[in-house]
Parts: structure tokens; sequence; C-alpha cells
């Protein structure tokens, strides 16, 4: 690691807040009528360094947090191949809105894990993360990130201009 670990955590997180910011216009922007292709090469850019440079945190073992990082790095992949590489065609408006929002939901989920860990209050109510405050709020999130997803995938699709 080039930075130290203070340093690259304040980075990592930067890039996270960027990236969830970023993902919330993206989103959004599925259910309006103009596509949005600063916000987008913003959210999928800073989603993918968020994803790839959590693998640098010092861990013994593989934990959840990695298996979250994978997942994000294949929805990241697949939202731009269907972006870029596909340009929304037919289905892959669909992969593009299914994977766009999966990879907000898994920094979002990330988020809350962190929010749990590090500010007070919600870690005195979840120290371990294994308590029922931190998986109702897991849970929420879930079920809105689902609904976000399937009305984008049911939405029409927009005009065909990339």
């Amino acid at each position: 690691m080039i930075l130290d670990l203070p340093a690259y955590t304040a980075f990592h997180t930067a890039l996270s807040l960027i990236a969830i910011v970023a993902g919330i216009v993206v989103v959004a922007g599925l259910f309006g009528r103009e596509r949005q292709p600063v916000w987008t090469a913003l959210f999928l850019a800073s989603a993918l360094v968020t994803s790839a440079t959590g693998f640098g945190f010092p861990a013994a073992q593989i934990t959840p947090a990695h298996v979250v990082g994978v997942l994000s790095l294949i929805a990241v992949a697949a939202a731009g191949a269907a972006r870029y590489r596909f340009r929304l065609a037919g289905i892959w408006r669909r992969v593009y809105a299914i994977n766009a929002v999966a990879v907000l939901y898994f920094l979002v989920f990330v988020l809350i894990a962190q929010a749990f860990l590090k500010v007070g209050l919600l870690n005195e109510l979840a120290p371990s993360l294994s308590e029922p405050p931190f998986a109702i709020a897991q849970g929420i999130a879930l079920a809105f990130f689902l609904l976000v997803g399937i009305a984008a995938v049911l939405r029409r699709p927009l005009p065909h201009s990339a």
C-alpha cells in the first residue's frame, strides 16, 4: 500500500461518497427522459475504484466485505458493458438498470454497515452487526432497492440517443 492506512481510508471513503451521490442521480435518471452521460461515467468510475480499493485494506481472511466487493465489481462491469458497449439496445437497457441499481445498493449496504460500526448510537444498538436493528436497516434498504430496480426495469425505454 502506497498511502498510510488513515489516508487510504479517507481516499476510499471519499470515493464511496462520490459514487453514492452520483449513483443516486443516475438511478433517479432511470425514471427521467434524458440520459446523464457525465453522471453515469462518474458513478461507474467511482464505484469501480471504490470496490477495487476495498481490497487494499488489511485482512487475514476473506470477509463479507470482499464478497460485496466482488459482486459490486461484477455489477459495475455489466452496467458498463450494457451502457458503453451495447448502448442500452434491446435487453441491455434492462441489464443496465438492474446492475446500476445493484451497484448503488452495494454501496449503500456498506454505508449502513460502516455507520453501525462507527456511529456511537448505532453501534450501541448493533455492536456486532448481528442484532435486529442492523438487520432491520439492511432489510429496509434491500426492499427499497428491489422496488426501485423492478420499477426501473418495467419503465419504458428512453429514446435511442447515446
